[in-house]
This record gives structure tokens, sequence and C-alpha cells, in this order.
């Protein structure tokens, strides 16, 4: 009997030897072949399950049912716009440290209104004109697509890929190998800066000389039948923009017939045939490139927009934007199984989160008896003059007003022998008095607290002292400033909620409700990759997420 025992025992003994006896580097990093980062621009948590029995098996449904879903994702500082959304996903960090606090403010050292990534000093490539002046200057901190690269001595290749200029150009970072944007007008071609390179890639020239893109030149029409879209509005409704030409925002829409009236090319961006084209670029990419063959980690970063440019045009409850939805799907499907075969099934480790998020139309939300409004700017724009020149005896004392933030001219303000403070909450105060205006904060406020919840606190996140302005206005939840469409922007919920998924090597298969932040992924990268965090980064690894 004690005999016959001892094999067992061995057998025991050479099991817990074996699960314990792992390489030590593996104690400390996962390392896949690849990162693929997604940002769906305009993407609401709630398509998700709104849209869940029309996707397929191999997209949304594969990510979320062998990988991580985080429910409760939030954006944690305001304005919820496209450029702050990507550089807060990859620098771990808000606009009050990565500095970049919209797609365009007024610069107070300029004292012009600056676009996020314009850079002047670089030329483009691939195009004429100024489509390709761009680079991350703005962008004050690294990002995890440059640690990557720090990490890997260079060696670790990064492709970020968007239609947007802004939704390549801040995930690239300050390093990427190559980030390129689409350009429509004329041709529909991919374009870069000279920032990355001289010249275009052979690839890239073929691609564009292949006229991918004059094949979406084709109607719109539902993917499946329009009746079964039932978790969306009535298609003829009057919440819903137009296409110059048409008369109606229904199926089909036929673009060989509306191309000259809407840029031509430019046309594709408002379609679904926009994110169909960004994922076959980058696929030539992942393929011409080589990304993801060696055992040296690479970084391919894709934006989807056109989902921003359909919600803007047609809104949140509107049958385009279903439909746009199932057909990402079908491209997050084809990219996935792409990966599979060029880069190996658990091999690559993937993320796929939102910019913003976006408010239903205001129109309809009032129409269901739901409290929701416009903002007639140009009234308070009126009457706040007025206010101005009777209490200061001039309207000079603003400089500007984007991003919802009024800036004072500080020089007139200290020549008229005013304080600056007593000037910032007059004019505050002042404007709770509008219709729309819920809430305004001072800068004074912002430079003086240090607000840990709430309204306040999503401000504070999004205010950089050197950059952002003297008074914060939040409207009033439901109140827009676009009559048709959605928009988004403000610190409120249906702005701030958006997807979180992880998938692939290193990642656990579950979910969670506990609140996670936009800022936390890119740290959550960094304790799987065994890497430096990014030099600002505020946000915290989701430890639920890791299996290590």
């Amino acid at each position: 009997m004690f005999c016959l025992l001892i094999p067992s025992l061995n057998n025991a003994q050479k099991k817990v030897k074996s699960a314990t006896a792992q390489e030590p580097s593996a104690l400390l990093k996962t390392t896949p072949k690849l990162v693929v980062g997604i940002v769906v621009d305009q993407m609401r948590y709630d398509y998700i399950s709104r849209f869940w029995d029309g996707f397929g098996e191999g997209g949304f449904k594969r990510i979320i049912g062998q990988g991580f879903n985080c429910k409760n994702n939030h954006f944690n500082y305001a304005p919820t716009s496209t450029a702050p959304g990507h550089a807060s996903a990859y620098s771990g960090t808000t606009p009050a440290y990565h500095g970049v606090i919209g797609n365009d403010w007024y610069d107070k050292e300029s004292d012009k209104v600056v676009y996020c990534v314009s850079d002047s000093s670089y030329s483009s490539v691939g195009t004429t004109g100024a489509s390709g002046q761009m680079s991350p200057h703005r962008m004050t901190v690294t990002t995890i697509t440059d640690e990557l690269r720090l990490h890997t001595e260079m060696k670790g290749k990064t492709i970020a890929i968007a239609l947007k200029d802004r939704g390549a150009v801040l995930p690239g970072g300050h390093t990427a190998n190559g980030a390129y944007w689409y350009h429509g007008g004329e041709d529909g071609n991919w374009i870069t800066s000279s920032y990355y390179m001289a010249t275009l890639p052979k690839w890239v020239e073929n691609f564009n000389a292949s006229k991918t893109a004059a094949r979406y030149k084709q109607a719109w029409v539902p993917l499946k039948d329009i009746k079964s879209y039932v978790q969306s509005g009535v298609d003829d409704n009057l919440y819903e923009g137009l296409f110059a030409g048409e008369s109606a925002p229904v199926f089909p829409h036929d673009l060989p017939k509306l191309w000259d009236e809407n840029g031509k090319f430019e046309i594709l961006r408002s379609t679904p045939f926009g994110n169909a084209l960004t994922t076959e670029f980058a696929l030539a990419a992942l393929e011409a490139e080589k990304l993801g063959i060696d055992n040296i980690t690479d970084f391919l970063a894709i934006s989807y927009s056109s989902t921003d440019y359909v919600g803007h045009k047609y809104g949140v409850n509107s049958k385009e934007i279903q439909d746009t939805y199932l057909r990402l799907d079908l491209d997050l499907e084809r990219l996935l199984n792409n990966l599979d075969k060029s880069v190996g099934a658990g091999e690559y480790t993937l993320f796929l989160t939102a910019d913003h998020g976006a408010i239903d139309v205001a129109a309809y939300l009032k129409d269901q008896k739901i409290p929701a409004d416009y903002m007639d700017w140009a009234k308070i724009n009126q009457e706040f003059r007025q206010f101005l020149q009777f209490t200061y005896g001039t309207t000079d004392l603003i400089k500007n007003f984007s991003n919802n933030q009024f800036f004072l001219d500080h020089q007139l303000v200290k020549s008229l022998d005013l304080d600056l403070r007593q000037v910032q909450e007059t004019l505050a105060k002042e404007l709770l008095n509008y219709k729309g205006i819920d809430q305004t904060y001072t800068a004074y406020q912002m430079w003086q607290n240090q607000y840990t919840e709430g309204l306040p606190s999503v401000l504070q996140n999004g205010y950089n002292q050197k950059r952002s302005g003297d008074i914060l206005v939040v409207l009033a939840p439901g109140t827009v400033t676009s009559m048709t469409g959605s928009t988004h922007g403000s610190p409120q919920i249906y702005d701030t909620h958006v997807p979180l998924l992880f998938y692939g090597k290193g990642i656990k298969r579950g979910s969670t409700s506990k609140r996670t932040e936009i800022p936390d992924i890119a740290p959550t990268l960094a304790s799987l990759l065994g890497i430096a965090f990014p030099n600002g980064t505020t946000g915290t690894p989701i430890v639920d997420v890791l299996d290590q």
C-alpha cells in the first residue's frame, strides 16, 4: 500500500513543480507580438446591449465573450471631444496634464485659435495643401505607444490609422513609425506628415493607386432588412440631418447621385463605408509593415471615425446609426480573423474604447416628455455683451469663447485696475441667469480647490492651468446646441459613459461593474507589458483585467 502511494506522490510533486517553475519573466510581464488599440468615435456604452441581437458571433460578441468588459467605464474630465479622448486613452491622464484641452482652443500665447495637431513647421506628404501639416507637439506627455517604443529600443513598431488626422496623430504618440489619415476630396487617398517621413511608403502609394476608396461610391442601403431595425426610431423624421441634395433623411442614400454636392470622396466619412475603408487600410498596414511577426511587441492603433460623422448627422436613435454599428461589427470580425492568421490566435492583445459618448437629439427627447432644450447662444451673447458694457464700459474683456469656456483679456483687466478674481466671479454669477446654463466655475476655483467628486471634479480634470479659460460653463442636462443629430462635449454621463473592452493575450475573461476611467487604459497595458507608465499617468491599472 505504501509503495503504491509513492508514484502518486511523485506525480503530484511534479505537477506542483511544473506549475510554479515558470520563467521569471512570465511573472513580470506578458509579451504579445502585437497590441491593437481601437477607439470608436462617439460610441455610447449602451450601443453594445442595444444592438447585441444584430451582431454576429465574430466581432463584439467574440471580444466580450472571450475578453473582459468594463461596464461602468467613464471619462473623468470634460470637454468630452475627439482630441482629448484619444490623448487621454493613450497617455493615461487628463487634459489637465497632457494639454490637449479640445479639438481647437484659444491659445493665450499666440492670441489665436489653434487646432490640436496642426503644425506648420512640417509639410504634407501624399497631398498638397495643409492637410498633412500635423504633429503631436501640443500633447505635452508621452503615450503608451511612446513607452513601448522606448522599452524596445525603438525596435517595436507603432502604426496609427484613422480617417481623422487627430485620431491617428495622438494615439501614435511622439515616436510613431507612421501615422496616416484620410484625405477625401478628389482622390480619397491616405496621407501623412513630414514629421514621420519624407515620402509615403510604397505600400501606401500602392493602396492609393488601387482606388480602393472608389469601390465605395455606391448606394448606402441597410445591411439587413430595415424592418428588423427595431432598436431605432422611424427612418423618416425631423431629428436628422441631410446630405446636400437629399429631401429626406431616409434609406437608400444614393452616394453616386450625391457625390459632387458633398465633397466627392469626403462623403464616405459620413457613411459606414469610411469604417470599412479604415479596416482595409489597417489590414494593408498589418501585412506591409510586418506587424506582430517577431517577439518584439508592435502596436497598431486604429480609430473608427465614421461612427462620429454618422452620429452627428443622424443621431443616437437613427436607423443609420444602427446600420453603422452592425457593419462595424463585421469590420471587427474581419480584423480579428486577419490578426488570427497573420499574428496568431492568442498572440495579440486588444482593447476597444471610445473617445466620448453622445446625447440623443433634444427635439426627440422633448417629444418623449424628457427635459431637454437648445441653447440660443446668439441671444445669450447679446445679453452678455450688454452686461459687460454696462458693468465695465467695454465688451473687450472677453477674448474668446470656446469649449464652453470664456477667456478674459488679462492685460485689459489690469489696465482698468480691476481684480481678476472678482471679474471672474461677477461674470460667472451673471451667466447663471441665462437659460440653459446650469453651473459656472471660475479659474480661481479650479486653482484653489481640490475637487474629488461630482461635476466640479470632472471639470478640474479637464482644466489645464496654462491653456484653459477663466470661466467654465456647464449646460443643463439635456441641453445642446445642434438642432439635428447627436452631439457631445459635456461632463454629463451620456457623454462620459463609453465602452472599455480588453481581449487576447494576458487578459482574463469576465466583466466588472466597478467604475473604471479612460486614464486607466494606458497603465493597465503598461502593467501587462511590464513597461514604464506614460510620464503623465494619473490613472491606475485595472487589476481585474490582467491574467497575471
